[in-house]
């Protein structure tokens, strides 16, 4: 591993605590759609859709990044409705995020704003279970995409049920003035506790998020929504290669013995140990599942750099199902990850999807 460069984060003594809610969605997908090629044994997704409870406790402000898949997901846009029912995919919500805050008490009314990552289905939930005083924040491109002049586009996969009567905002490009390592940054609350990361490709206005942890030492998590699908996407990388020694071992996760890296090279693709497992997918109809894919591809190699920053950042991604056994969830704070370990635990555990091509 040769000399990882620094990343450029704006200063702050300012922090807000993150919970990381399971939203109960569950999605069955196969994994020929998503991505390429494919490695025997890992055929079908089973991915969670996570929501993210940011709370900026000095100014007394919430809010929601994500809020994964609306419960009555059939009363979605009927063109959404008939993908999933085309594609025959398994899609499992037992909750509204609305319904596993208020079981907890956290008040509706409080939630200043949801952060729409992008405007796919399985993350816009559903706004309509919040008070009209919720704003919806999306990224750059989505009012011209969905909204052109003020009206919605025919056969519109966003039902304005989900938007109307409240303050719908776009985050807009020239308002991305501050960097992240070599992404642009928004900051949300204007105190350096919380911003907005522009990282477009997957989708119309796809943005992440960076939630700042602690203070002296700087930590942060790093809200991924579909930047990436797998971690298989964007890891192993050339700032952060396969170890000679994989623990905890990823083929057996409560074994005491680390797993040997080579034999994860041997089924890599490319046989190596420093670039990613997976390139992007098609869709059946052979349209590629990012919608401008060099813009994709750019954006994860950005991540690749945050990523190996992992003293600092820890990042998690909307549908990662392999940080479901490391991570603890809402209404428990995600605020002291590098102390239990979160980071170190999870960062490999993806390769236990390729268990039955290793022992082939």
């Amino acid at each position: 591993m040769g000399q990882i460069p620094p990343i450029e984060i704006p200063a702050s003594s300012n922090i807000v605590t993150v919970r990381v809610i399971d939203t109960t969605t569950r999605l069955h997908m196969p994994v020929g759609t998503m991505f390429d090629p494919l490695i025997k044994g890992h055929t079908t997704l089973a991915s969670p859709s996570y929501s993210f409870l940011i709370e900026n406790e000095r100014l007394e402000r919430k809010v929601l990044y994500d809020l994964g898949t609306q419960r009555k997901w059939q009363e979605q846009a009927p063109c959404v409705v008939d993908m999933i029912r085309t594609y025959g995919w398994d899609v499992r919500v037992e909750k509204d995020v609305a319904d596993i805050l208020e079981e907890h008490r956290v008040s509706l009314s409080a939630i200043e704003a949801i952060i729409w990552g992008h405007w796919h289905w399985d993350h816009l939930g559903d706004p309509s279970t919040f008070p009209t005083s919720t704003d919806v924040i999306v990224g750059p491109g989505f009012l011209e995409g969905f909204l052109p002049g003020g009206k919605p586009i025919e056969n519109s996969p966003i039902k304005k049920e989900y938007y109307e009567d409240r303050n719908l905002r776009e985050i807009s490009e020239a308002d991305f003035n501050l960097k992240f390592g070599e992404f642009a940054a928004f900051d949300y609350f204007g105190d350096g506790s919380f911003l907005l990361i522009n990282s477009p490709g997957h989708a119309i206005g796809h943005i992440c998020a960076l939630a700042r942890t602690t203070s002296n030492p700087d930590t942060f998590i790093f809200m991924g929504g579909d930047i990436a699908s797998h971690a298989g996407e964007f890891r192993p990388s050339k700032y952060v290669p396969l170890p000679s020694l994989i623990s905890p071992n990823p083929l057996n996760f409560l074994s005491p013995k680390p797993c040997p890296g080579h034999l994860f090279e041997s089924i890599h693709p490319q046989r190596c140990g420093n670039s990613p497992f997976y390139l992007m997918g098609t869709w059946p109809n052979g349209d590629p599942t990012n919608e401008d894919v060099p813009a994709a591809v750019e954006s994860q190699q950005k991540l690749q750099l945050v990523d190996a920053h992992s003293d600092q950042v820890f990042v998690i991604l909307s549908h990662d199902e392999n940080v479901e056994d490391v991570i603890d969830f809402f209404p428990k704070i995600a605020n002291g990850w590098k102390g239990l370990g979160w980071g170190d635990k999870a960062r490999w555990m993806f390769l236990g999807d390729f268990k039955e091509a290793i022992t082939e």
